[in-house]
């Protein structure tokens, strides 16, 4: 046989077993630089394309400022009520604003709408000096937090992504704090308003108050579309973080360098419904679930709740069945102390042949100390007053 009839054959083979690929991913036309479709519930990539490459991020920077605010609401540290200062620093900063003065005061949530919906580089500076003491300090935690999240590819130099040539992050990395933030619930209460014609009305000194309009269109006109945020400048180009949800599942679309506004949305929008036309999340725990009760020997207390260490969902292709069984895995005793938050057993999911397709840490639901000698003594007193011992 010639050489060349040969190699046509072994060509015509690799098409043929390629096409038969299971979950393999279409190849799109594109124009922007970089693009990642993310199932939120597992963290699986299923679509990429330049993903780890350093771009510049312009507001797409404010999910980490937004996220960085989330957590120092869930730990207490802030309330929602709480009035945020706006120093002159703050309020010179142009670009996307609300339009803040020096001297304002403005409510932490209402300045969470401003950063998520208007995209408010003076609201995201004020933010920083709040919850940092400064914008240095603050920017220093925003790359603390990237690195912890594994962004290995991402470097901030300002809270609100008005360009610097040393402010930089990735597609994949914008997925990982993006789902970070999706953690949240609130946040989409916030940033899913659409139209807010007085936003601050008599609050500032621009006493008409701001013309609030958000540039996700996403939220707008796709079907489940709850987020995220967007971004432009003339360096980045068109970004977003585009978060849909439909029943159990949500997909994330990370497009950056886009040329224009109706390309960024339109491979948003491509890349949501591949995602929701071929997959489906199937919930399996949520953070906090308890899934056990386990004997504390020598603790302050005598048991402690087993629960699970963080979100677990599966991705299956639309024609796959849901059933799977759990088989969680504990100790029957543990001595004291006991740190919270440290695994101690596994959820394990498999399929009904028995194949493994998930595990998940099971950790204590709180801390429990190692009991003193007064304990001891108390409990042996409550055995004899009630028990005769």
């Amino acid at each position: 046989m010639e050489k060349p009839r040969v190699l046509l054959l072994l060509l015509v083979l690799l098409l043929m077993l390629g096409a038969g690929t299971a979950g393999a991913a279409p190849e799109f036309e594109f124009s922007s630089k970089a693009q990642l479709l993310m199932d939120v519930g597992s963290g699986e990539v299923l679509y990429e394309n330049n993903i780890h490459e350093q771009l510049y991020p312009a507001s797409v920077t404010k999910i980490m400022t937004m996220l960085l605010a989330m957590e120092a609401l869930e730990e207490g540290k802030v309330k929602p009520d709480d009035l945020v200062p706006v120093s002159e620093a703050a309020a010179g900063h142009g670009g996307s604003q609300i339009f803040l003065s020096p001297g304002d005061r403005i409510t932490f949530e209402d300045l969470m709408i401003g950063i998520g919906v208007g995209s408010a580089n003076d609201g995201s500076w004020a933010m920083a000096e709040f919850l940092a003491g400064s914008a240095d300090a603050f920017v220093t935690q925003m790359n603390e937090k990237a690195r912890e999240l594994g962004m290995n590819n991402t470097n901030f130099m300002n809270p609100h992504g008005l360009h610097d040539e040393n402010h930089y992050t990735s597609a994949y990395d914008i997925a990982l704090m993006s789902r970070e933030l999706l953690r949240y619930p609130k946040i989409h209460e916030w940033i899913t308003i659409w139209m807010d014609e007085e936003f601050l009305k008599g609050k500032i000194q621009k006493e008409e108050g701001v013309y609030l309009s958000n540039a996700n269109r996403i939220v707008r006109y796709y079907d489940g579309g709850d987020g995220l945020k967007t971004g432009f400048t003339s360096e980045a180009g068109n970004c977003v973080s585009a978060t849909a949800k439909r029943g159990d599942t949500r997909f994330m679309a990370v497009i950056l360098g886009a040329p224009g506004r109706p390309a960024l949305f339109d491979e948003a929008r491509t890349l949501l419904d591949y995602g929701f036309a071929n997959y489906k999340s199937v919930p399996i725990a949520q953070k906090g679930e308890v899934f056990g009760t386990v004997m504390v020997d020598k603790g302050v207390i005598p048991e402690v709740d087993i629960v699970a260490g963080d979100d677990l969902s599966l991705l299956l292709e639309k024609a796959q069945q849901d059933e799977v069984d759990l088989e969680v895995s504990l100790p029957t005793r543990l001595p004291a102390p006991v740190p919270e938050g440290k695994a101690v057993g596994s959820l394990i999911v498999k399929t009904p042949e028995g194949k493994e397709v998930g595990r998940l840490p099971l950790v204590p639901a709180e801390e429990v100390s190692r009991a003193n000698i007064f304990t001891f003594f108390g409990r042996f007193m409550h055995k004899w007053v009630n028990f005769g011992l």
